[in-house]
């Protein structure tokens, strides 16, 4: 991890990181209005002015990279270098009052994710993952959990209301009368708890980019594996909005042979 501390690209994660928190923090439990984008998900002011924030810190000192963010639009998205943001994830639960949003940060390379952020600034809990380096939370080196029987398993979701298809609802319930536990909530944050051996799957749908490139770093650098719901790689050009993360390379392929029967 000090290896890792050293690198350029990490310190500047971390200041991004810093800055987002300083933000939300300022913010979480005040009066907010909560609006809503073309596509029906909600949003704060809150979300906007950290995004703006990082956007403009970024436009300072790394003026050629490339910028893929949920409020505003990409921008030199063909770079070497690109950061994804998510200013809020869970802008529901920042807006209710939950500390269970974060805000993700990633860099990817040649179009793949190199580092990953999940911040959680209300509880102080910040997962880090570096490609080919590994994945900490405030430090501690994560692990996936063991767990590789279905019918044993920790599944969730942030809502069911993120399965819009009858098709995804299905899957979805065949999932559920599978594992041993479903729980619900936790956004982006619920990731970072898969990624420390908390959780065993996670199975989501309606999600842009930048609410999954921070992940596969943290995910996989613990041991764990993230696709899409036919175990293809997620990237920016061809995502569909379906994620599945699983603990290990067996609970995945039990998963993607349930939801496809």
């Amino acid at each position: 991890m000090q290896e890792a501390f050293g690198d350029e690209f990490f310190v500047a994660g971390i200041q991004l990181a810093d800055l987002a928190s300083e933000i939300t923090r300022k913010y979480f439990r005040e009066k907010l209005d909560v609006k809503h984008k073309s596509d029906c998900h909600p949003v704060t002011i809150v979300d906007q002015k950290v995004e703006q924030s990082l956007r403009e810190w970024l436009t300072v000192n790394y003026p050629d990279h490339g910028i893929i963010g949920e409020e505003y639009a990409a921008q030199n998205i063909l770079a070497k270098y690109t950061w994804t943001i998510d200013p809020i994830d869970g802008t529901v639960a920042f807006a209710t009052g939950k500390p269970v949003f974060a805000t993700l940060i990633a860099l990817l390379e040649d179009g793949v994710p190199m580092l990953g952020i999940i911040d959680q600034p209300i509880i102080n809990e910040r997962f880090i993952g570096v490609r080919g380096s590994g994945a900490w939370v405030n430090g501690k080196k994560m692990t996936t959990s063991n767990q590789s029987v279905l019918s044993k398993a920790r599944l969730n979701a942030t809502t069911p209301y993120m399965f819009k298809t009858d098709e995804d609802r299905d899957a979805f319930q065949r999932l559920h009368r599978q594992v041993n536990i479903t729980g619900w909530g936790g956004d982006a944050y619920a990731y970072g708890l898969l990624a420390d051996g908390h959780i065993d799957i996670i199975l989501e749908a309606d999600l842009g980019f930048y609410d999954v490139a921070a992940l596969r770093p943290i995910i996989e650098e613990s041991g764990g594996i993230i696709t899409d719901w036919d175990g293809n790689n997620i990237s920016h050009e061809n995502f569909d909005g379906k994620c599945l993360a699983c603990a290990n390379s067996q609970l995945h392929e039990a998963v993607l042979k349930t939801i496809k029967e």
